[in-house]
């Protein structure tokens, strides 16, 4: 084989751009220079890295959130009503339900709801605890993909027990029944304001349209529910204030509002799931809502992740004559090091 062949079939090593790399790049002077001399603004250089980081990571994770999506909203209900029989009746539990299918398209919830109430109505007593525990664990690997995006994102390796984390799922996923739990209180409350002004208001008829915050529960819930994802299985080194978590949770809640109000004109109008699955299509079409929002879980990850600038890449490229910030990221640096 001739040099030019060698030169030919030569792999490319693909360069990562998490913030962990950038951090060791920032030691050098490689690092320095590209920093200073790269193409393009810093909102540019973040939107290269989170659209390489998506492409990379995108599709993949997206696939495995879906199927597990799938796997986890049942056990999710019957845990949900599990914690729900402690406070309410059956009524509380369908209401809940509902208030979870707010946030996706009618013809995905169209799918879920009957099988959800019937896998809740199925259940009492002793029963639903025990579908509840196999919950936990149902639900806790869908927590446990979203840990392993994050470290992809971030370029970070495992560092605590395996029991730990699962602990800590749990933890999480009891947060979000929580969540849903308040979600549901503001959609009664709201709801019985508006019949209150219905009949003692009338003449605040035409103006109750404007009073529909309902529709907003659904967005902030979401919001609500990444950023406390976000914020609680972000590596540990990268949970401080410096580095920003709200991006991430609000580009998700944009994609997973924007997947749900435009996904069924754009599936009737181009798309035959039904000459395709048949007696199926309702479940594939659900898949695939999942699977657009597993893409915006993955692409608000790497978002966050683009956006974290470490310690090691400020000190790089401020003045030598700013001693008071020099000193502040010198000591910034010796505390991350400690807590990691």
């Amino acid at each position: 084989m001739t040099k030019h062949d060698h030169s030919v079939v030569e792999e490319h090593e693909i360069v990562s751009l998490s913030p962990e790399a950038r951090r060791k790049a920032a030691q050098d002077l490689r690092g320095r220079i590209e920093y200073h001399l790269g193409p393009g603004t810093r909102a540019w250089q973040v939107a290269k890295r989170t659209a390489i980081g998506a492409w990379h990571d995108g599709f993949i994770h997206a696939g495995n959130l879906a199927y597990l999506a799938m796997l986890s909203i049942f056990p999710f209900f019957i845990l949900g009503a599990a914690v729900f029989s402690l406070f309410g009746e059956q009524a509380e539990r369908a209401a809940a339900i509902n208030t979870v299918l707010l946030a996706v398209p009618p013809m995905v919830a169209n799918v879920i709801q009957p099988v959800a109430l019937n896998v809740v109505d199925a259940r009492s007593g002793w029963l639903l605890w025990v579908g509840a525990l196999v919950a936990l664990w149902t639900v806790g690997s869908l927590v446990e993909t979203i840990r392993d995006i994050l470290r992809r994102a971030y370029g970070t390796v495992p560092t605590r027990a395996f029991w730990k984390n699962r602990l800590l799922s749990t933890l999480a996923i009891l947060g979000t029944v929580l969540l849903l739990m308040l979600a549901l209180i503001a959609q009664v409350t709201i709801g019985a304001a508006q019949q209150m002004i219905s009949a003692y208001f009338p003449q605040l008829l035409d103006r109750i349209a404007e009073l529909r915050l309902s529709q907003a529960i659904p967005a902030l819930v979401v919001f609500g529910s990444l950023y406390a994802t976000f914020l609680g299985l972000t590596p540990t080194r990268y949970r401080r204030r410096r580095y920003p978590k709200w991006p991430g949770a609000l580009i998700t809640t944009l994609w997973w509002m924007a997947a749900t109000t435009l996904m069924p004109p754009l599936v009737r109008q181009f798309f035959t799931y039904d000459l395709t699955y048949g007696g199926l299509a309702g479940v594939m079409i659900a898949m695939f809502f999942f699977w657009l929002v597993g893409l915006g879980v993955v692409i608000g990850a790497e978002l966050n992740a683009a956006l974290a600038e470490s310690p090691e890449e400020e000190l790089s490229h401020i003045g030598q004559d700013d001693e008071p910030r020099r000193a502040a990221l010198t000591k910034e640096m010796e505390e991350e090091e400690h807590a990691a």
